[in-house]
């Protein structure tokens, strides 16, 4: 067992992570990213996973659309991914359970703090699948509501960059990386990282998040170890 500074986490991935860079799902890819994370568990870590589904359905580019059932696809998308994502963990030898914000009992159990908490003391992933189960709500707020739940001590938000910038650092060469921030600096600057009510929350609940470059998986258990491994979002200075 190491010393976590943060033994529970919740990890926020986008579901562009597990394409590969494409549509659907790369499972080498995901396969990497579940051993990485198997290894934060059998380090002594509570892992819950939120996660997107851009790789395949994005709500806000389906054109005339109504937005309710835009947003309604993509919680199935969600779904998709933790399945996956649960598969892959079992693949691997460790244990998984797949909780879902929707109700579909033939796919997976409703959300519920209690059994999530048995299941990750037990040496458990949980994935949390279906979004906040409403529209107009991204996975990033989804994070937030599940870490707040659950009682995790850090959001840990994995991207494709270094941390938080104060411009695009991949069309911008004199971007400016942020060590560390307030949840209140991200509400007034609107730095494009998470959406206002991930922000407030993780605020009003006190839970710190850190936003890291998944390109190194080994990051996550770097984070947990309270490495900044990018940028370190806190209530207060």
């Amino acid at each position: 067992m190491l010393n976590l500074k943060y033994p529970r986490a919740i990890l926020k991935l986008s579901g562009e992570v597990l394409g590969g860079g494409k549509s659907g799902i790369d499972f080498a890819v995901a396969e990497e990213i579940c051993q990485k994370i198997k290894q934060c568990v059998q380090a002594g870590a509570q892992i819950g996973i939120v996660i997107g589904g851009g790789n395949f359905w994005r709500g806000r580019t389906s054109g005339s659309m109504d937005a309710v059932r835009a947003d309604k696809m993509g919680m199935l998308a969600i779904m998709m991914n933790a399945l996956a994502l649960e598969d892959t963990f079992e693949q691997i030898g460790q244990p998984a359970l797949v909780q879902s914000a929707c109700v579909m009992p033939q796919v997976a159990g409703c959300v519920d703090k209690w059994q999530a908490l048995e299941a990750m003391q037990s040496g458990k992933v949980v994935i949390f699948g279906g979004g906040t189960g409403n529209p107009f709500f991204t996975t990033d707020s989804a994070a937030a509501l599940r870490a707040a739940e659950i009682e995790a001590q850090v959001v840990l938000k994995a991207t494709n960059v270094d941390g938080i910038f104060d411009k695009d650092p991949n069309k911008h060469a004199d971007a400016k990386k942020y060590d560390t921030l307030t949840h209140d600096e991200i509400l007034k600057q609107r730095l494009n990282v998470m959406d206002a009510t991930c922000a407030a929350l993780c605020r009003d609940k006190n839970i710190p998040m850190l936003v890291f470059n998944l390109n190194d998986p080994g990051n996550i258990l770097r984070a947990l170890q309270g490495e900044n491994a990018g940028t370190l979002v806190t209530a207060n200075q």
